[in-house]
């Protein structure tokens, strides 16, 4: 009996000792428990025993032209006018999300309304203007497909225009500054002290240096689509090689610090979000918005790279009339009281700082936006899944955005990675093995895509559960490689798995899911199935799907 007892003591022991080791993951009030890769994969292959998986053969796509860049991207009118003018000359005006959106990033369409509901003439015409809200580098890339025209275009900085007369696209300063902003570097109060210890000086050199030696975890944004991500990405460039910052010495440091770095932010809210669970603690923001975000009030903003003072540009296929009647709504737009606005709103702030200029011309910031897209997984293969729903309530419209959605984008997808396609309703199909996403596996890729239907009930965990079987195997071939999945659907789980026995299995795992929600809001559960391994819930409806999943791959693929 002592022996037993004593034995009986050992065991619970061992057991307290063992839960007191666990690793517990709390998110949206419910605890999830953490264990080891291997015993998440024990269970992940034991709930898979009771999913009902078949395989089909992806038809090849012989029609499988590559898609034009205009034929990618979604109607102009998804980026939305913001402010419409009425008049005889009315100029639409492409203004970036600072000044465009919702208060207080607002500052354009209040200045706008006021000037439509006064009298402004030119040659005896009212003169109105229409505002669209849409950022730098959307219009940039519109335009260079030939799929937009405004008659003026305020980006944050002067690196856009350079990129479109790069691009035989002829622009016409009407105005080097608008409105003041700077962008810069953001580091957290609790390792800034440390940080300039070491270094010396915070500077987009040293944050480089630091985040390589593992001082610092520092964060950025999309150079396609954000000016402060471009700003940054060709400073950190200059950083690597002051003479030639698109040397090949540069490109191979950018290599070996995109090892180290945190994946680009696929938008600022995702990166905000990181830095508030303390993923990273450090990142890249324009000025204006770090003034008017209290939560990043305990980081120290330092100015970087080149000003964001939104210049004006026009172009040659404007009219003389419309250019003439332009400089009317600069003239508002620099009058004092409209600057105070913009100081009210966050700008106008280090008038002091002169910028610093990477030394590169427009055709150097395509190029290093392409070696940025070449390198930005540190030479890290990406193996993904993509998990399609093709269950019933997907038929008609959604199953068509969706399908036609993955095929505009597909282009988008880098020839070095892997990539495989599953989809599901009552059932889980295989309709793609994972492979090299050469010329072939891209035209079996898109034909697979094309030749989904939907029908049944949604089976979304147990297609989650084969998606991730197929991302491990493939990983067991390919060494060092990153591991994502992409979820699409338009709704709940109603057959098969629930989403509580997959939670520890997908957070144990550390395999990032983005889930995008076809024409519908994110669940709850696909919110959380993303925000747990630090992806992103998207939404989307059939006019910008196409244009979410282009950046997404653009960042992650």
């Amino acid at each position: 009996m002592k022996k037993l007892l004593t034995l009986a003591l050992v065991l619970a022991l061992c057991l307290a000792v063992f839960s007191a080791c666990q690793e517990v993951y709390t998110q949206s009030g419910v605890d999830i428990k953490v264990i080891s890769e291997e015993d998440a994969t024990a269970e992940l292959n034991a709930l898979l025993k009771n999913v009902k998986v078949s395989n089909t053969t992806a038809p090849i796509d012989i029609a499988d032209d590559d898609v034009s860049v205009q034929d990618a991207l979604a109607d102009i009118n998804s980026f939305p006018l913001t402010v419409v003018g009425t008049g005889e000359i009315n100029l639409k005006i492409a203004a970036d999300t600072e000044m465009s959106s919702d208060p207080p990033d607002d500052w354009m369409n209040v200045l706008a309304k006021q000037f439509n509901g006064e009298d402004h003439q030119y040659n005896g015409k009212k003169v109105t203007v229409s505002v669209r809200q849409i950022t730098g580098g959307e219009v940039a890339t519109y335009m260079r497909a030939g799929a937009y025209k405004p008659d003026l275009y305020v980006p944050s900085h002067a690196g856009w225009g350079k990129m479109l007369d790069a691009s035989g696209i002829q622009t016409k300063t009407l105005c080097d500054r608008l409105l003041g902003n700077t962008a810069g570097i953001l580091i957290s109060d609790k390792v800034y002290d440390d940080f300039l210890a070491k270094y010396g000086e915070a500077s987009i050199k040293t944050v480089v240096e630091a985040t390589i030696k593992g001082d610092l975890t520092f964060a950025y944004t999309n150079p396609y689509t954000s000016s402060t991500g471009l700003n940054m990405l060709t400073m950190i460039l200059k950083a690597f090689d002051p003479e030639n910052p698109l040397s090949e010495k540069a490109s191979s440091k950018l290599i070996e610090y995109q090892k180290t770095a945190p994946p680009t932010a696929y938008t600022t809210a995702v990166m905000k979000n990181k830095a508030a669970k303390g993923i990273i603690n450090a990142m890249v923001m324009e000025e204006q918005a770090y003034v008017l975000t209290k939560e990043l009030s305990s980081y120290h903003y330092i100015p970087a790279g080149i000003r964001h003072d939104h210049p004006v540009f026009t172009f040659d296929y404007v009219s003389e009339e419309k250019q003439k009647a332009a400089q009317l709504f600069i003239d508002y737009c620099l009058t004092d009281k409209a600057q105070k606005l913009g100081t009210d709103k966050g700008f106008n702030r280090h008038d002091e700082y002169p910028g610093e200029d990477p030394g590169i011309d427009g055709h150097g910031y395509l190029e290093a936006q392409a070696l940025w897209k070449q390198n930005k997984n540190g030479g890290k293969p990406v193996i993904a899944v993509f998990v399609a729903d093709t269950s019933g309530s997907m038929d008609g419209e959604r199953i068509h955005t969706l399908k036609q959605s993955l095929i505009a984008t597909a282009p988008y997808i880098g020839s070095e990675n892997y990539i495989g396609l599953v989809s599901y309703s009552d059932n889980v199909t295989v309709n793609l093995p994972i492979d090299e996403f050469t010329p072939t596996q891209k035209a079996k890729f898109t034909g697979a895509v094309k030749a989904l239907s939907a029908n049944g009930g949604t089976a979304t965990y147990d297609a989650t559960l084969q998606g991730l079987k197929m991302l491990l195997d493939k990983r067991s071939e390919i060494q060092d490689a990153k591991l994502m999945m992409f979820v699409l659907t338009d709704g709940e789980q109603n057959v098969g798995t629930a989403y509580s026995r997959i939670r520890t299995i997908v957070k144990s795992l550390q395999i990032p899911v983005y889930t995008i929600a076809y024409n519908t809001e994110s669940t709850d559960e696909m919110k959380e199935l993303s925000e747990m391994n630090e992806a992103a819930p998207l939404e989307a409806d059939t006019q910008d799907i196409v244009n979410q999943l282009r950046n997404l791959f653009n960042t992650q693929l």
